[in-house]
């Protein structure tokens, strides 16, 4: 069984700025599995299945900066470990539209991973990182995160959503190795991250 978290901040406010993409990843992926999300604690949680292998796929009520203990308590509630972990998140350093699975790792001043390792006391659980893009000269990162994709970025983050359940689906079936060859595509030099 794997557990499936999707970061985010709770209430309408929130649901459609950068910082929630990791939760707007897991809701889809809940309709398109056929999976329920019910309020479990500090959580929007359900259990469902992806051929054979077993997921709980949730989506934690707390601030993002807060989801470490969220994320402890379905781990325990599931008789999961670290490893069973599977984190879905937005990432500034990651052009619009890039998807990275990575094995562990730093928090890269992202709040929610901070917490998530720190309550762990680990960073050796996997991610789904999905590109947000570096905020325009004089923005501030948080001011940037917390506000909703322009009108002309949302064909590029549907898009987006819909590549990353692709890759929690092969990540599932498949494992992460196959996941991360498949998905981690390298772009053309004039798009490459500076």
């Amino acid at each position: 069984m794997r557990l499936i978290v999707g970061l985010g901040n709770p209430g309408a406010r929130y649901a459609d700025t950068r910082h929630n993409i990791g939760a707007q990843v897991v809701e889809a992926a809940a309709a398109r599995w056929s999976v329920t999300l019910r309020r479990t604690g500090e959580a929007r949680a359900g259990i469902g299945h992806l051929g054979s292998t077993a997921v709980v796929l949730a989506v934690p009520l707390s601030w993002m900066n807060e989801s470490g203990p969220v994320v402890t308590s379905l781990l325990q509630q599931h008789s999961l470990t670290c490893s069973d972990l599977v984190v879905v998140h937005d990432d500034l350093d990651l052009g619009l539209g890039r998807l990275r699975i990575k094995m562990k790792g730093g928090a890269g001043g992202h709040n929610g991973l901070r917490s998530i390792m720190a309550e762990l006391g680990t960073d050796e659980f996997l991610r789904v990182k999905l590109g947000v893009g570096r905020p325009p000269a004089g923005v501030d990162a948080a001011d940037y995160v917390l506000a909703e994709f322009l009108a002309e970025e949302r064909e590029t983050v549907a898009a987006l959503c819909d590549r990353a359940i692709e890759a929690l689906e092969c990540l599932l079936m498949e494992g992460p190795n196959a996941a991360m060859n498949k998905f981690h595509v390298r772009e053309p030099e004039d798009n490459a991250e500076v």
